[in-house]
């Protein structure tokens, strides 16, 4: 079988038809060139170039071999530098996994940028609930996770990349929408949309301790897990609902949105969680994009 070599070597040969100049742009002497085409043309069992002391030229079995043997360089370069993108994280696959809320503004802002600022890294998007993200995380399947709280556990880093605030969703007619700001007390007995235990327990929980803190108690009509399901049941007039400020994104035809003046500044958080030992080349670009992207604050 030949090698990459003398294949190179006859390539450049061809395209000069000067066995000197070819074997200058080889960076190396005729004899060494002459003996790599002898040994092609021995392994081919054909003659590749006919010689006379004036003349090279290609033989018919060579000009049928040429674009063959340019094809196999070509492959041989693209496969090095492929691997070498790879290595370096310029190249190769990412898996992204992410909570639907997450998906509202952040992560497409991440996909636009990827694709424009890391166009040979290809990013494998999967929406889970937070304990799935770390069963991912855990067994290799996704390289990033975002999540609603960080993992306090070594084998995991994270990085916090979104706080934002709470706000009421109210129905269009709601008698609370001729006041600019609301508190928690505007809810006290009100019919409130839920967001479900099993599914949405961040959430959840969140809003049953401010409620709880105040001692107020709405009038809880429905639970569900899904935002854009708790703004299409406000728009319905089922109820109100408190979400995550990035939900305005949605833009949901009836609902309307009022600041909540007594719950802490930014209360909901998103995180960018990773394995330490996780060994990905490209995972070190991807994290730095998502930190430039990451508004911090909504």
């Amino acid at each position: 079988m030949f090698e990459l070599s003398q294949i190179r070597c006859f390539v450049t040969a061809a395209e000069e038809l000067h066995f000197g100049r070819a074997a200058a742009r080889l960076n190396m002497t005729q004899p060494p060139l002459s003996r790599q085409i002898q040994v092609l043309e021995r392994i081919l069992g054909v003659p590749l170039f006919e010689r006379t002391s004036r003349s090279v030229r290609l033989t018919p079995a060579g000009r049928v071999f040429l674009p063959e043997a340019r094809r196999i360089v070509w492959l041989a370069e693209s496969a090095t530098l492929a691997a070498r993108k790879v290595a370096q994280g310029d190249a190769g696959r990412i898996g992204i996994g992410f909570t639907a809320v997450s998906g509202y503004s952040f992560l497409p802002q991440i996909v636009a940028q990827s694709r424009a600022r890391l166009p040979n890294i290809e990013l494998d998007l999967r929406e889970m609930v937070s304990s799935q993200q770390v069963e991912a995380l855990q067994t290799g399947l996704i390289d990033i996770g975002f999540l609603r709280q960080p993992l306090d556990r070594h084998e995991f880093e994270s990085e916090r990349v979104v706080s934002e605030a709470l706000i009421a969703a109210l129905p269009t007619g709601d008698i609370r929408l001729t006041t600019p700001e609301l508190t928690l007390k505007a809810f006290d007995g009100s019919p409130l949309i839920m967001y479900s235990r099993e599914g949405a327990s961040y959430f959840h929980n969140m809003l049953m301790s401010l409620f709880s803190e105040v001692d107020v108690r709405p009038d809880y009509v429905q639970q569900v897990t899904q935002i854009h399901s708790m703004l299409g049941l406000v728009r319905a007039g089922l109820g109100v609902a408190i979400v995550p400020h990035t939900a305005m994104s949605l833009q949901f035809s009836g609902v309307h949105y009022r600041n909540i003046v007594t719950v802490p500044e930014k209360p909901v958080e998103l995180y960018m969680v990773w394995r330490r030992a996780n060994t990905n080349p490209a995972l070190v670009a991807v994290r730095e994009l998502c930190s430039e992207v990451a508004p911090k604050t909504v």
